[in-house]
């Protein structure tokens, strides 16, 4: 009985070795923030660049769903708590639309050059995650007539925009992909409460005028 009592425990310490600080994150995007998360599929090694799932090409290495796929988002604590405990490493990937928020995403070069224009023109932002190709603005949750409707509007809109929304997915901090670590570029204010989000008409109208009227052409991504 010890003997058995006694491998438990390894296999168990073996488990919730890695990064605690996922797990705790993971709980409050889910349950303080009610945020839906799951794991994302991770890297065939630590450390590594190559993803997890079956596809040799995986344009986005760990960072997206897989073995449990996108439907299974929860914000049920004890789903989170099993996933990560069984999965200490794997990147936290927030299922976009319903009751979380969308994103605008864009290469990092330009997404810079956009959040010094938003900031010259006072525009209020929400959180911004970023990896070392691409940040992702927080928005508040968008239909697809609603983004239609804006993005017909414009008279150009530049390829290496994103729109992530219902059905969509991103990483959030403090994973670690195949693309580098994940990281808040404007962090969520200390609390418990979820994180405020600007409407997606804000941000892409400023977005799309910065962008346009800078003459930045970011690459498609």
């Amino acid at each position: 009985m010890r003997e058995i009592l006694g491998r438990r425990r390894r296999i168990l310490s073996r488990r919730t070795n890695g990064r605690p600080e996922l797990i705790s994150a993971a709980l409050t995007f889910a349950t303080a923030w009610q945020w839906p998360v799951l794991p994302g599929v991770g890297l065939r090694t630590r450390g590594g660049a190559l993803c997890a799932c079956p596809d040799p090409e995986c344009t986005v290495p760990g960072a997206h769903p897989f073995d449990p796929p996108l439907l299974a988002a929860t914000t049920d604590e004890r789903m989170v708590r099993w996933w990560w405990t069984n999965r200490p490493e794997a990147p936290i990937v927030l299922a976009t639309g319903g009751r979380a928020p969308c994103a605008v995403s864009l290469p990092a070069p330009a997404a810079a050059r956009a959040l010094a224009e938003l900031d010259r023109r006072e525009v209020r932002l929400g959180p911004v995650v970023a990896t070392p190709e691409r940040w992702f603005l927080l928005v508040a949750p968008y239909s697809l007539e609603q983004l239609g409707e804006l993005l017909y509007a414009k008279d150009h809109v530049p390829g290496s925009l994103r729109f992530h929304g219902e059905g969509g997915y991103l990483p959030l901090p403090p994973s670690v992909t195949g693309q580098g670590e994940v990281r808040w570029e404007r962090a969520p204010l200390p609390g418990s409460a979820a994180p405020w989000v600007p409407d997606v008409e804000a941000v892409v109208d400023t977005v799309v005028e910065a962008l346009t009227r800078t003459g930045v052409s970011a690459p498609e991504l």
